[in-house]
């Protein structure tokens, strides 16, 4: 039997609020499937199982907030016969609806006697806004759980039920929606604090810098840009990306994990994409072996990650998985920045901004266009000689773009 665990989602995720099962007992799953979504503190997670078996039991309901590392659902191996599950408590078998029955009528498994009545986050943020009573909502989900498509059901009766608008109704939820996203922006600040304070107390962090000029790679994406459509067209911070992850693959002290007093190399370079988030805060989720992929499917994967994590859909693995992070302050308008490592990983690129700066080459005075690029490393993982080697192959990989 396996034990499917709550995921550890980045070092300032302590708990999470299972938001919603997209399997039940008795589903075969595979490898990579993505079988539930918990929320933190910083957004909607959809959790992948990286096991395959079939779902013995789920151990946690919709709308309960756990540690990480509880054990959220059980799964039997291939040959392995699942141990009864065991159900809560239910009233007695009813008949199976007629199709014709409105599906919040339908009956299900009643919620434990004495125990709350569960309601995902989702379905409550839901509900308010269609302003739907929580209480006439039957829930299908573990123990009763109020799901979102429940609510949405229950939704979709009450306006065949009631034709006529009804008279605006006071929400019954006692903060408005504003008071929940600065409360949220609390949280998310408070998440943040906690794992930048472990980085600086724990890590021994030295910091490096170097000017790269950038005329070279400009005028190549000018020229690979000029018959693409503008949604197709690369960005500056792909190449930044590439070139960071092909450094990071020949210098491996600087991708990969401290732990347990010990360095640990990553098997694969997956970069961490320092994101802002709209309502404040940010997260560095990964995409996945940058080194090996192409610029256009990598500035493919970075637009898709943008804005699937301002939109809150974010995947476990990609907050889990980065093995070194990117961050780029260059639109803010910085001339450099100097990150805080997010542990456990060891190091963290940052590049400012573009600008135009006078810089001597082979002799001569000119001016070029040029950005800052930056290592914060952990010296328990590398030195400061290796540091250096680092960044001076990030600054050649990007004087040939076409290598990228």
């Amino acid at each position: 039997m396996i034990e499917f665990t709550m995921p550890a989602l980045g070092a300032d995720m302590d708990e999470g609020t299972l938001d919603e099962w997209l399997v039940k007992p008795g589903d075969a799953i595979t490898r990579g499937q993505i079988v539930a979504v918990v929320e933190t503190t910083k957004a909607a997670v959809e959790i992948e199982c990286w096991h395959e078996g079939v779902v013995a039991e789920l151990l946690v309901p919709v709308g309960q907030t756990v540690a990480v590392g509880t054990p959220l659902a059980t799964l039997a191996e291939s040959g392995e016969t699942p141990r009864p599950h065991m159900a809560a408590p239910a009233a007695a078998p009813v008949a199976a609806p007629h199709p014709e029955t409105p599906v919040a009528q339908r009956p299900t498994l009643a919620a434990p006697v004495g125990h709350r009545l569960w309601v995902s986050p989702v379905a409550r943020r839901t509900a308010a806004s269609l302003g739907v009573d929580l209480g006439a909502v039957t829930g299908t989900g573990p123990q009763g759980a109020i799901t979102l498509i429940d609510v949405e059901h229950a939704a979709a009766a009450q306006h065949h039920a009631e034709p006529k608008p009804a008279a605006p109704v006071a929400s019954s939820e006692p903060k408005s929606a504003a008071e929940k996203a600065k409360q949220r922006g609390a949280a998310m600040r408070a998440s943040i604090a906690a794992a930048m304070g472990r980085s600086k107390r724990e890590i021994p962090h030295y910091y490096l810098a170097d000017e790269v000029i950038l005329d070279t790679a400009l005028g190549w994406l000018t020229e690979q840009n000029v018959n693409r459509p503008i949604t197709e067209r690369l960005l500056p911070a792909v190449l930044q990306l590439k070139a960071v992850a092909l450094a990071a693959q020949r210098f491996t002290e600087f991708n990969g994990f401290w732990h347990d007093d010990g360095y640990q190399p990553a098997a694969g370079v997956h970069v961490g994409v320092a994101i802002s988030l709209r309502g404040g805060g940010l997260v560095a989720p990964a995409i996945h072996d940058v080194n090996e992929k192409k610029l256009d499917e990598l500035m493919s994967d970075l637009t898709d990650l943008v804005a699937r994590a301002r939109a809150g859909s974010l995947r476990s693995s990609e907050m889990s998985d980065p093995t070194i992070t990117v961050t780029n302050l260059g639109d803010k308008g910085v001339d450099s920045v100097f990150g805080v490592i997010y542990p456990p990983q060891v190091a963290l690129v940052g590049f400012g901004r573009p600008a135009q700066r006078v810089v001597v080459v082979d002799g001569g005075i000119r001016v070029a266009t040029t950005v800052h690029a930056s290592l914060a490393a952990d010296h328990r993982a590398s030195d400061g000689h290796r540091g250096a080697l680092f960044l001076a192959e990030i600054n050649r990989l990007l004087q040939q773009p076409q290598e990228l």
